[in-house]
């Protein structure tokens, strides 16, 4: 046998593409063959059947599962979809509205989201909970009769542990106020997370420093005041179970030091009452992010960077859909947090694909920064692929957190989880099994870390 034939039997046992061209069309282009279909399907079916935890979502452990579709359709992607595409807003936000005369008005205008991935979020999660027939579309004739099925089975008293089984679901972390009581829920099951955004851009209203008095038992007064404050917050958070500190940063915010000083004047000058001073603002925002970072090195908690998003950009939106990504911000802008602070893990999400690039570098060079899902304006198939791949193959593999919901109801962690985990069974296949030669158990062992096991590590959840 010639050096070329066997060549390319052994290019062929590991799926190249480097083939004959009189080989089969499969076996030029084995990505899209019948073979590499079928290992897709087999390495989804093995990551589908790791149970997850969730390291970010927006569920209020109270009443995390929906009462009606209207809980559903109600998400804000829904919404804000519908309203772009010609929806008053006044017709989603009505006061009192009923929430079936809700569900009735929005699928009525649901026909131009039929080709976006969040329509097929929906068709999953109903045919998965709701017995949704598979191939059939939501439509103005079939929305009440999945309405009334929903409806039933959202009563059963068990409802909410039927969803968390069939997502395979142990844990969920929250997003909870600085404030959040923390009580009348399992925190084993729904973590506790500090979200700080209200502490660091808002301390200066009367409104949060009597939340912080509040909640710390305490006199915020001056710099050393709300360091002891904001102790407090971390010593009952921790004790609470809480695994991690979080906050949603816009992209023209600078972490940097500030001494207790400055930090004193600006509050001072807040506490006068006069008409707030942008220049103090900032100072105090400084003062109090800084000292977040130092208590997550104290507490050991990783802090959750959500870099990118002006708020309130288009004012005439749907509730939750005004805020959109900025590409003007820089990972530069935190090189002195991430210097200061090797201690502590920074899992950073960043709202736009275009700044993964950058993610990526920063999480190969420094040891503290991990990169983590695909938040917001990237959470989209095209652009998950994209971002995935270029940190699974340029990111160490113990510093990546693959996926979070960012959901509001339970019954969503399944299908955008299901979403990723197609995604990455993709990749899998293609770029490591057929173009590198990695066998199915390597691809899966790196599958396994970056859906639970980064995340049992980083969060200290074994």
């Amino acid at each position: 046998m010639s050096f070329i034939a066997s060549d390319a039997i052994r290019l062929r046992a590991v799926g190249s593409r480097l083939f004959p061209h009189n080989s089969q069309s499969e076996i030029r282009n084995p990505k899209f063959s019948p073979m590499s279909d079928q290992l897709r399907k087999r390495l989804f079916d093995e990551l589908d059947a790791i149970r997850l935890i969730d390291p970010h979502s927006h569920i209020e452990p109270k009443s995390a599962a929906s009462k009606t579709l209207a809980d559903i359709l109600g998400y804000h992607y829904y919404t804000e979809l519908i309203h772009s595409a010609g929806m008053p807003r006044t017709e989603i936000e009505e006061p009192g509205l009923d929430p079936k005369e809700k569900v009735r008005r929005l699928v009525e205008r649901f026909e131009p989201l039929r080709n976006t991935v969040q329509y097929s979020w929906l068709l999953e999660l109903a045919r998965e909970f709701f017995d949704f027939p598979a191939g059939e579309g939501l439509t103005t004739s079939n929305w009440e009769q999945l309405y009334d099925t929903a409806t039933k089975k959202m009563a059963q008293p068990d409802w909410e542990r039927q969803v968390l089984n069939r997502t395979k679901l142990d844990a969920v972390f929250l997003t909870n106020n600085f404030d959040d009581p923390l009580e009348g829920f399992d925190t084993s099951r729904y973590v506790p997370c500090l979200r700080t955004d209200d502490l660091v851009f808002h301390l200066g209203k009367p409104e949060v420093r009597e939340r912080l008095e509040k909640a710390s038992d305490s006199t915020v007064k001056d710099a050393v005041a709300v360091r002891t404050a904001i102790g407090k917050l971390f010593e009952r958070f921790v004790s609470k179970g809480a695994r991690a500190c979080a906050i949603s940063l816009p992209p023209n915010f600078t972490p940097t030091a500030c001494s207790p000083s400055a930090a004193d004047r600006a509050l001072a000058a807040l506490l006068q009452g006069s008409e707030p001073d942008h220049k103090n603002q900032t100072t105090l925002s400084h003062f109090v992010f800084w000292t977040l970072a130092e208590f997550c090195a104290e507490f050991k908690l990783p802090f959750d960077l959500m870099i990118g998003v002006n708020r309130a950009v288009y004012r005439g939106g749907v509730y939750q859909g005004q805020d959109l990504y900025d590409s003007r911000v820089s990972l530069i802008q935190y090189q002195e947090l991430f210097n200061a602070f090797p201690q502590v893990t920074f899992p950073i999400s960043v709202l736009a694909s275009v700044t993964t690039q950058e993610l990526v570098s920063y999480a190969w060079i420094f040891p503290n920064v991990v990169t983590n899902g695909h938040w917001w304006y990237s959470n989209t198939p095209a652009y998950i692929e994209q971002d995935a791949a270029a940190r699974l193959e340029a990111v160490p593999q113990t510093k990546q957190i693959g996926y979070y919901s960012d959901a509001y109801k339970l019954e969503f962690c399944l299908p955008k989880f299901a979403m990723y985990k197609r995604i990455l069974a993709k990749i899998l296949a293609e770029r490591f099994i057929i173009d590198r030669g990695w066998s199915e158990q390597q691809a899966l062992t790196l599958g396994r870390r970056v859906l639970r096991g980064n995340v049992e590590r980083i969060f200290n959840m074994r």
